[in-house]
């Protein structure tokens, strides 16, 4: 017994199966005089369910953890070369193959007979997106032993170790053709699982697409929306102008409408000014006339007499 086959023992197993398995294996080694190795089983923490599920995926589907593992180093070179091109086009398949991943591992868990719930499932995405974030990040992943999920601001003690140092988790080594009568069946289980992570990289390829289709249709209706926003905003500030000119142009208008009413008074007043003085003008010729008659008549009258 060594604690590097112990600890790749433990870890494959379901949560609830972990503890009593971990004790009955460090009681052995006590058993068999060996109590540093005792200790450093009985030291193994349990698995959370959603570290267990991301364990699970990497024993599982072995052949996914390359592409995810690359996928970050693609990542991070495009982050470090400000790459941006690159980098948008990595983060779409980056959604993608999370999704599809995350989606694999619940199937795994509710196949192994323990359901995720949708906190788990979180988790379990949360640390793919650690594993494309950062390389110590993936080699705990990649070992097959997390204790708990990662995040980007978790550290990176969160899985179990042979030895002193992380170790990533062997490959499984060729196995020989299984005589057991179940192994059709299991590799027409494994054949289902690859169709349906391929279904759910399809799948989530496609809402991806979907998804960017949104996007530029959002974007293009914010433009109209700016656009209309501005031309409402244009509109507002004339029909101000309007209205403002239209007060001005309704106080000249009370202004004119007032002078004309004073020039009909005045013309008004004039006009009457003038009949007046018509009336004495008349008066006065006619007393000029009268004057004037007689004054010729008396006149006439006195040459007669001589």
């Amino acid at each position: 017994m060594d604690l590097e086959t112990v600890t790749d023992e433990l870890y494959g197993l379901r949560p609830d199966q972990f503890t009593a398995a971990r004790d009955q294996r460090a009681a052995q080694a006590r058993e068999s005089g060996d109590r540093p190795l005792a200790e450093r089983i009985k030291a193994l923490r349990r698995p959370s369910l959603a570290a267990w599920a991301s364990n699970l995926l990497v024993r599982e589907q072995p052949d996914e953890v390359e592409p995810l593992v690359q996928l970050g180093e693609g990542l991070r070179q495009a982050h470090r070369g400000l790459d941006g091109e690159r980098l948008r086009e990595l983060s779409r398949q980056q959604h993608a193959l999370i999704h599809a991943l995350a989606r694999q591992a619940g199937q795994l868990a509710d196949e192994a007979g323990h359901p995720v719930g949708e906190g788990a499932r979180r988790e379990i995405e949360e640390t793919l997106h650690a594993v494309l974030a950062d390389e110590r990040a993936a080699r705990a992943w990649a070992s097959g032993r997390l204790t708990k999920a990662l995040s980007a601001t978790t550290g990176f003690d969160v899985v179990a170790v042979a030895a002193d140092a992380a170790a990533p988790r062997r490959a499984p080594a060729p196995r020989a053709p299984a005589k057991s009568p179940h192994s059709e069946r299991d590799a027409r289980a494994r054949e289902r699982r690859r169709q349906k992570l391929a279904e759910a990289r399809q799948d989530a390829e496609d809402a991806e697409r979907r998804l960017r289709d949104r996007e530029k249709e959002a974007a293009a209706a914010d433009r109209d929306a700016e656009r209309a926003a501005k031309l409402t905003e244009d509109l507002r500030r004339r029909l101000e102008e309007l209205a403002r000119e239209r007060e001005s142009t309704e106080e000249r208008h009370r202004h004119a409408r007032a002078e004309e009413r004073a020039a009909r008074d005045r013309a008004r007043a004039a006009e009457h000014a003038v009949r007046e003085a018509a009336g004495r003008a008349g008066t006065a010729a006619a007393l000029v006339e009268r004057l004037t008659g007689g004054t010729r008549d008396h006149r006439g009258t006195e040459g007669g007499d001589g």
